[in-house]
């Protein structure tokens, strides 16, 4: 009976460990952006499960409508990846102890992140205003600059921290002088409400505000490589022509919550990387690093760093070519080409 029983055991194991058990799963965070649809696309049409597959691993891609809320899971272990911009990115995980790798580098904001207003036609109206927005992340990022190019400063303003689930719905209700700071699709939808006006917008400092998929650096590779396969498969459906295109398209502006138009629209605005080598040359440029000189003064200047934050050169940001800004011996941002460039050279 036992050693009947023991055969039995064996069959079975034999016939579930191949196909289930050795399937590590993995978890990744995505919130509505313009710049993130695309994830949620490649999840629902089995585009992630094709490279999951291809690699061995298990991908739960999950939406998390609450932007913040999604990296602060990520920073907390819920989840394995997440859509994020290089702020955030540096402000929140990375400040939380995260080593974290910025794997694939998808656009830049060119204008889907803006400043919109009632009453008032340039930045200059917003003082002695509340402004709402979601409180230290990219869009208090494009208040500080928008404010400095207009001569103004946060103490000419109020700020009132509010979640972008709530924002669009608080300026639609809002008074005479509502003033808000938040990004698309939101922003599109804001921008077409009554007595809205934009008056300052992303592509003011282009190349800045980057959206990124970062990773746990100590991540599987298969992972890694996965998760890279799916998106620049997705891009490559996006930017392509034909039926399978306007059909992706058409699912992902339902998915936003928008329109077909709209959605079109807030592309024009995104500076897509459409393929891996523009990711690749942004990641290996020289402006990345000017630009996250100016995203660590930000975060040191507003609190970002916390009581440990003596400086701005808290946290160790490394580039592809090995270069270090910050603290040598606090590493946690890692901007890592490897993967895209395996992408564009077909090694996927």
């Amino acid at each position: 009976m036992h050693r009947k029983l023991g055969l039995a055991l064996a069959f079975l194991l034999a016939m579930v460990l191949p196909g289930q058990a050795l399937a590590k799963a993995y978890k990744v965070a995505w919130s509505h952006y313009t710049g993130w649809e695309p994830w949620g696309y490649a999840a629902e049409q089995g585009i992630i499960k094709k490279w999951a597959d291809k690699y061995g691993v298990e991908i739960e891609v999950t939406l998390v409508n609450d932007y913040i809320e999604s990296v602060n899971l990520y920073t907390s272990g819920t989840f394995d990846a997440v859509a994020v911009t290089n702020m955030d990115a540096l402000s929140i995980p990375c400040v939380g102890g995260v080593d974290t790798t910025a794997l694939i580098l998808g656009d830049f904001s060119n204008g889907n992140d803006g400043i919109v207003i009632k009453g008032g036609k340039a930045v200059a109206d917003l003082k002695g205003r509340s402004v709402k927005l979601v409180e230290l992340s990219v869009s208090h990022y494009l208040l500080a600059r928008a404010l400095d190019k207009a001569k103004l400063s946060e103490r000419d303003i109020k700020i009132v921290n509010t979640s972008d689930a709530d924002i669009g719905a608080v300026f639609a209700s809002g008074g005479p002088t509502e003033s808000v700071v938040t990004w698309n699709p939101i922003l599109m939808s804001i921008r077409n409400t009554p007595g809205a006006n934009l008056v300052f917008d992303s592509s003011s400092i282009p190349g800045e505000i980057i959206d990124m998929l970062v990773v746990r650096t100590a991540a599987d590779e298969k992972l890694k490589k996965a998760l890279v396969g799916a998106w620049y498969e997705t891009m490559a459906l996006m930017s392509g022509k034909g039926k399978a295109t306007d059909s992706a398209l058409a699912a992902m502006a339902q998915q936003a919550g928008g329109t077909e138009a709209e959605f079109k629209a807030q592309l024009k605005t995104t500076a897509m990387f459409y393929k891996p080598s523009e990711g690749v040359e942004l990641a290996r440029g020289e402006q990345l690093k000017s630009t996250m000189q100016y995203v660590a003064k930000f975060s040191f200047d507003h609190g970002l760093y916390g009581e440990r934050g003596k400086s701005a050169d808290l946290i160790g940001i490394q580039f592809p070519d090995g270069k270090i800004q910050g603290d040598a011996k606090n590493v946690k941002l890692r901007f890592d080409a490897t993967y895209m460039e395996l992408a564009a050279q077909g090694k996927l």
